[in-house]
């Protein structure tokens, strides 16, 4: 049976992966993310993760590698990490009282055989209040994360619901992942 490298330096990727009972290590793939202006969203995510698989799979050329990339998308616009506390409370007004889509790209690559696709999830947000948004911007919870929240933590007093892989919002459709496992033998 192959070796299972996960190319990502996300421990909540690390979390859901071990959580599913997949035995894998971790190489965080050493790669300037390219993004082709061009590509809707669920594109860019699969590009992205497509670039990380292959940037590990290089130098691991007998292993499984598992490479992702997540975004929040609202009104068509991409919004990734926040680059400070005040483009954090941007981001979360702008999203109050709203839905917006969560999507993550996958990449698995073993020699020649590639798998690569998109999960996408609905999430919709509360009316949020100005207090609220800074109280959960204080917590930096919101500063490593697309959208400037997480799901899985403080953040979850912000979700109202959502549609689809809850998992895909924490950032690894990992069921998904796990299925398309079986392609490669393991």
């Amino acid at each position: 049976m192959a070796d299972i490298i996960l190319a990502s330096a996300s421990p909540r990727r690390r979390e859901l992966l071990s959580t599913a009972g997949v035995e894998f290590t971790v190489k965080v793939a050493d790669v300037e993310e390219i993004i082709d202006e061009g590509l809707s969203a669920d594109g860019v995510v699969m590009s992205l993760a497509l670039q990380k698989a292959q940037a590990v799979a290089a130098e691991n050329p007998d292993s499984v590698i598992i490479g992702a990339d997540t975004v929040v998308v609202l009104d068509g616009k991409i919004l990734g990490k926040p680059e400070s506390e005040e483009n954090a409370v941007e981001m979360l007004t702008a999203l109050s009282g709203r839905s917006h889509t969560v999507y993550t790209g996958v990449a698995i690559i073993k020699g020649d055989k590639v798998k690569n696709f998109c999960e996408a999830t609905q999430v919709e947000f509360y009316d949020l209040t100005k207090e609220e948004i800074e109280a959960y911007v204080a917590t930096k919870d919101c500063m490593d994360k697309a959208g400037a929240y997480g799901i899985q933590t403080n953040g979850c007093v912000l979700i109202r619901k959502i549609d689809g892989d809850y998992f895909n919002v924490v950032g690894l459709p990992v069921s998904k992942v796990y299925r398309e496992l079986r392609e490669f033998n393991v």
